[in-house]
């Protein structure tokens, strides 16, 4: 099969001041900016009731936003034409996958609804993760409805490939393992992913773009390596603090009152910017930048 490669010169997904809330609840989201490009894979991270699925399903034109706009592909995502809506991907938290089909059946189902179809790509995901094609869906077990749920969506190849938490039912051998195939979707044709996960370690693996989700906006996106390079803490007087990151140039990612007229200062570095002499900054790790940021 040919390779396909999307456009690069429109992002694949574009949130402008997006904004959703519930009845009785403060906003989910709230002028939320975001935008995901082709050859990008990222991790979208926040804490339980961040607003991490309605950011998806908005994301996907399943939920329409109260202000804002989202564009997929540089149409409106909640008017997609059909060519459009095929080169999506998306694996709900909980899938619906008509527990009374099987697998085979299944995927011959979805298969007619695409132009694009990996047959081999599906026949070899059958088999190394184990799913046999003529038994019941209902007879799988959670871990292999997730991986049938996987199948499904990257069977036809999609250019955007969306994910709410993936990995819940796997085992770690099952997330190594899926992982590398995402990272293979975007090395092979340039796709971009987008998926949420509360396993930190996971995202370590992958070391691509990570997404901060905290107080209904994206705090931070960048790419995982950079930010454990360029991400400092440093404590000290408010007046020191402020000095200090004019003289780095560093962007401060958030303050930390402490006693005395102290506080501790999260920063980002510029790109290869050296410490001076006698400045102390504490590296952090992933799970810090997790408890910082979201």
């Amino acid at each position: 099969m040919t390779p396909h490669f999307p456009h690069t010169d429109t992002p694949s997904a574009e949130l402008s001041g997006v904004s959703v809330a519930y009845p009785k609840s403060p906003a989910v989201l709230d002028g939320l900016d975001w935008s995901l490009k082709p050859g990008q894979v990222v991790g979208l991270l926040g804490r339980n009731g961040a607003g991490k699925t309605t950011l998806l399903e908005t994301l996907l034109g399943l939920r329409e936003p109260d202000a804002g706009h989202v564009q997929l592909f540089g149409q409106d995502a909640l008017t997609l034409d059909d060519a459009t809506r095929a080169r999506i991907g998306y694996v709900p938290q909980h899938s619906d996958l008509f527990e009374g089909f099987t697998p085979a059946q299944l995927l011959a189902y979805f298969k007619s609804f695409y132009p694009r179809w990996n047959e081999a790509k599906v026949e070899g995901l059958m088999s190394r993760w184990d799913i046999r094609p003529d038994q019941p869906i209902r007879k799988l077990s959670g871990g292999q409805k997730q991986r049938l749920s996987i199948i499904r969506a990257l069977a036809h190849e999609p250019d955007l490939l969306v994910l709410d938490e993936p990995v819940a039912s796997l085992d770690p051998a099952g997330r190594r393992d899926f992982l590398r195939e995402l990272v293979g979707q975007v090395l092979d044709r340039g796709a971009t992913v987008v998926f949420s996960t509360h396993i930190l370690s996971d995202l370590e693996r992958v070391a691509f773009n990570i997404a901060f989700l905290s107080q209904g906006r994206i705090a931070l996106q960048a790419p995982l390596d950079e930010l454990l390079d360029q991400v400092r803490a440093f404590t000290g007087s408010v007046t020191e603090m402020a000095a200090l990151m004019g003289r780095l140039g560093a962007e401060p990612l958030k303050r930390t009152p402490l006693e005395a007229g102290r506080e501790r200062v999260l920063a980002r570095l510029p790109a290869q910017a050296a410490l001076p002499a006698g400045v102390a900054g504490e590296r952090v790790n992933l799970d810090d930048l997790f408890t910082e940021l979201t």
